[in-house]
């Protein structure tokens, strides 16, 4: 994985572009030597996508469960417990 300051990211954006989409390669860009966005393959950014996708699911599955042992509140006391 390569690790670029902005400014060169900057000054050669086709080739860091290209890096990714053609050489499958990810590229960090730094900015003060602190690392703050990467330029990854698509396909990286598909998986990761669908990783999110996943855990949402499993998320939203154990609220479900969670609801049907407890029981659901109703909008209105989740307001009134919130203090909104």
């Amino acid at each position: 994985m390569a690790h670029l300051p902005a400014s060169k990211v900057r000054e050669g954006f086709a080739d860091t572009i290209n890096r990714a989409a053609y050489a499958k390669e990810r590229v960090v860009v730094r900015r003060r030597g602190k690392e703050v966005a990467a330029v990854v393959p698509i396909e990286d950014l598909r998986l990761l996508e669908e990783l999110e996708d996943r855990v949402d699911l499993v998320d939203a599955r154990a609220a479900l469960a969670e609801t049907k042992k407890k029981g659901a509140k109703s909008l209105d006391a989740i307001i009134k417990d919130l203090d909104l």
